[in-house]
């Protein structure tokens, strides 16, 4: 236990970091770019392949980033 203890806030770091990555990796400009007089963000389309993927790992890792959380308020 004392090890989990110890060792938990850098877990909480390190997903940080790899969650802050995987935001960063996802395409841009598709967030402001209507609010600015862009109509390119308007059509749907789905995501495929790296796009997919990094989406996935962006919830996993937002996930985990929490669980690591609670966790550490529990354990305190």
């Amino acid at each position: 236990m004392s090890f989990l203890k110890a060792s938990l806030p850098y877990f909480e770091v390190a997903w940080a970091i790899l969650l802050i990555i995987t935001i960063l990796l996802q395409q841009k400009g598709t967030g402001l770019s209507s609010a600015f007089g862009g109509s390119d963000g308007n059509i749907y389309r789905t995501k495929r392949g790296l796009e997919k993927g990094l989406f996935i790992s962006t919830i996993v890792l937002a996930v985990l980033f929490l669980l690591f959380a609670l966790l550490h308020l529990l354990i305190k």
